[in-house]
């Protein structure tokens, strides 16, 4: 299948808003705000020709933090029409892949700092007044797919999570029992940084605890997909972001 194909499927399933795209226009804006003492710096996502609440969704950066790659994501579920908050999880923009993975070790090593960074980034998104605070999910790409699962395992009254590439170690089994609403995890079969047997241990978790959830393999895709590196990476990409929009309308109910 050809790139510009899987371009198409992807812009046809992500949307139902192609059709109303020269009306709509998607407004952003940085916010600035704290977790603790710490500053951080979030980004705000919306459909501007939307007037009611709509719902939420908190979209948690990959391994390259408040990148350009993350503006772009955020604003694409924005064109969904929902109001979609980005938080900071680092603190900090990584500029090397060295410092990419300090920062994402770092957390992934302190998983209480890590859990109060996203739930200071989902008090901004609940505190909006465009959102509709029973409708709220969650979604990460990468290290925000750790960081998402490892949030909801909080016990965050959320709808939905989507985990796009993540990773699943070292979360407390018996914690899956605090999740609310269901999970997707859409994920590279080859992925050699998350490989099977760990996703095997997270589904593992929800069964036992008893929580909805649906998982997507992808054959001959590695890590990364979203940033695809060859035609299998780029028919992951496409059915994924098709798979996220399908799944929040059904959590939605909209």
């Amino acid at each position: 299948m050809t790139t510009s194909r899987l371009a198409a499927i992807a812009c046809l399933a992500l949307g139902i808003v192609c059709a109303t795209a020269a009306r709509a226009e998607i407004k952003t804006q940085w916010i600035d705000y704290k977790q603790g003492d710490t500053p951080l710096r979030g980004y705000l996502a919306y459909d501007d020709a939307i007037k009611d609440k709509r719902p939420g969704v908190l979209l948690v950066h990959r391994r390259d933090g408040m990148s350009a790659l993350t503006l772009k994501n955020a604003e694409m579920v924005a064109k969904l029409g929902y109001v979609v908050f980005a938080p900071d999880i680092f603190g900090v923009v990584p500029h090397k892949t060295e410092e990419e993975v300090a920062q994402s070790t770092k957390f992934n090593n302190d998983r209480p700092l890590m859990r109060s960074r996203a739930q200071a980034g989902f008090d901004i998104l609940r505190s909006n007044p465009m959102v509709d605070t029973g409708r709220i999910a969650v979604v990460g790409y990468c290290f925000g797919g750790t960081a998402a699962v490892e949030f909801a395992e909080t016990g965050a009254p959320i709808v939905g999570t989507v985990t796009i590439h993540g990773s699943f170690r070292n979360f407390q089994h018996e914690a899956a029992k605090n999740i609310h609403g269901r999970m997707l995890i859409l994920h590279g079969a080859e992925d050699p940084v998350a490989p099977l047997a760990e996703v095997g241990k997270l589904i593992e978790d929800l069964r036992a605890a008893k929580i909805g959830w649906q998982l997507e393999l992808y054959s001959g895709t590695k890590h990364g997909f979203s940033t695809p590196k060859n035609p299998d990476e780029e028919r992951a990409d496409a059915q994924s972001k098709a798979s996220m929009a399908r799944f929040f309308k059904e959590v939605f109910g909209s």
